[in-house]
């Protein structure tokens, strides 16, 4: 099975866990997603998962609902991509009988950097895909941001033109969608955990907007760059989802009692400010090298590593210690092809062996 297939029926899996668990209160609008991760389509707004305040506003703009889901299908596959290598790697446990769909979901709602990653980079992707809906034209009240129309220096030679995209619609439809189930389940106040998941969906849409970039084209005689035309576009999701694993990297632990306004959880750097950008989190990380299906964490047994690598796929940290196996895997393929006239393609048959390692 080739690693297009497989990875759309993890994020098929991860979008069904994070979508059926109530305790993931920021999670459940992935269901959306299930027919961008290519499982059946669902039409209309009515599935359960969502809340009354993302159903109604599901109903009123169901030309965004493609958009819904493929940004859900954004933060998911991206989030899989930038912890491929890595002990977590934002895969749910694979489907068993008996096994509370909520697995994945107690992972969302466990207050870790993890957690915190998955927020950011899934209110990131809703940010993207909303706005890019919004520049091809399918939304009816958005468009190109039109703020930029006429602008320039002339003295500089360019102009803005072209269609800059509307981050800015984006940006509020996502606050909408995404925060508004958070804010209701939240309570009583002081709740510091509900209060970090509001922060890091921010922090996700800040990500997108601090990584706009400008493109410009030149005009001219003889294709001389006499003057510019200029807009303003969205860098690429996987550019995005590398900011944001680096501020996953950089991530603060903040106290889980909230008072005034989040406070690190280090007495000593409360000075600090927390930055918009910042990632947050509560609660330290589990022990992702063993499989503990209550926390819904699948384990590093069986996954590939390399052998040669210090990096965090190398077979010393992914095993966590525990060495590995090495097996032999054979591949034939066509190879040395000639065109023969006329007219056939003449090939040899060529075989290699390569060592591939699984940890124990």
């Amino acid at each position: 099975m080739g690693r297009g297939a497989a990875l759309g029926r993890s994020l098929l899996q991860a979008a069904m866990l994070l979508a059926l668990c109530p305790g993931a209160a920021g999670g459940t609008w992935m269901w959306l997603g299930i027919a961008a991760a290519g499982g059946p389509e669902k039409q209309g707004c009515a599935s359960p998962p969502l809340s009354p305040g993302q159903q109604e506003l599901c109903r009123q703009k169901p030309e965004l609902v493609p958009a819904i889901r493929e940004g859900a299908r954004l933060g998911l596959q991206e989030c899989r991509s930038q912890f491929r290598h890595e002990r977590w790697d934002c895969r749910p446990p694979p489907a068993a009988p008996r096994r509370p769909p909520a697995a994945f979901g107690q992972q969302l709602s466990s207050g870790t950097k993890e957690s915190a990653f998955v927020y950011a980079v899934t209110a990131a992707g809703l940010v993207h895909a909303v706005t890019r809906s919004c520049s091809a034209g399918n939304v009816t009240e958005c468009s190109c941001d039109t703020k930029l129309q006429g602008g320039g220096s002339a003295s500089e030679g360019w102009h803005w033109g072209g269609c800059s995209d509307d981050i800015h619609y984006g940006m509020s439809f996502s606050r909408s969608f995404l925060d508004a189930p958070i804010r209701n389940a939240s309570g009583k106040s002081g709740n510091g955990l509900l209060a970090m998941n509001l922060h890091n969906n921010e922090a996700g849409r800040q990500a997108v907007a601090k990584l706009m970039s400008v493109d410009c084209r030149c005009h001219g005689v003889s294709g001389s760059c006499a003057v510019k035309t200029c807009w303003k576009t969205m860098s690429s999701f996987e550019k995005i989802g590398r900011f944001l694993k680096d501020r996953y990297e950089n991530s603060i632990q903040i106290s889980d009692k909230l008072k005034k306004k989040l406070r690190r959880k280090e007495k000593s750097q409360r000075k600090i400010p927390i930055q918009k950008e910042d990632l947050l989190y509560v609660n330290k990380s589990p022990n992702y090298c063993v499989e503990d299906q209550k926390l819904g964490i699948p384990g590093t047994q069986g996954r590939e590593c390399n052998r040669t690598s210090d990096g965090p796929d190398g077979c010393n940290l992914l095993c966590c210690g525990r060495g590995y196996n090495t097996h032999v895997v054979r591949h034939v393929e066509r190879c040395e092809c000639k065109f023969v006239w006329c007219c056939y393609v003449r090939c040899r048959r060529c075989e290699t062996m390569t060592d591939v390692h699984t940890c124990k």
